[in-house]
């Protein structure tokens, strides 16, 4: 299974509220059970991240992480979130993590962005845009819903 992880994911790994179910799904992409897919834009916004957070991705191995970019199309998947209302300007990053997942055919997002994310109206409203453009559904889930129980 393939997932799309936003900043929120990694950095939660650090988080006391949210480490239990970052770092198990980390586990999870470190010993291959789901591959996890980043972007440039997901990169970028680590430039602004502590050491620790930044350096945390490269203990997934090569062949368990996929790396994929905001292009052309995806940028102006993004731009529609924003002219249907799904989001305003002020989150264009947050629609444009859905639609690099969406124009890579990514099976899921994982996320801890609850307001503009992992949310049902809005995961109905990406859909929403995405099936009105001939793009497949997305399924948008905290990492607390991805991981195995043990």
């Amino acid at each position: 299974m393939r997932i799309y992880i936003d900043t929120s994911v990694i950095g939660g790994c650090f988080d006391p509220e949210f480490s239990p179910w970052s770092n198990r799904l980390f586990r999870e992409f470190i010993e291959g059970k789901k591959f996890a897919v980043i972007s440039d834009q997901t990169l970028k916004e680590l430039e602004e991240a502590p050491f620790q957070v930044r350096d945390l991705i490269k203990s997934v191995p090569l062949p368990c992480i996929e790396m994929i970019e905001l292009n052309e199309e995806a940028s102006l998947l993004a731009r529609r979130y924003i002219q249907e209302g799904v989001v305003t300007r002020k989150h264009l990053v947050d629609a444009q993590h859905i639609a690099i997942a969406t124009i890579h055919r990514v099976e899921l997002i994982a996320s801890w962005n609850f307001k503009e994310m992992v949310n049902v109206f809005k995961i109905r409203q990406y859909n929403a845009v995405n099936l009105k453009l001939g793009y497949s559904m997305i399924d948008i889930r905290s990492p607390k819903e991805l991981v195995y129980e043990r």
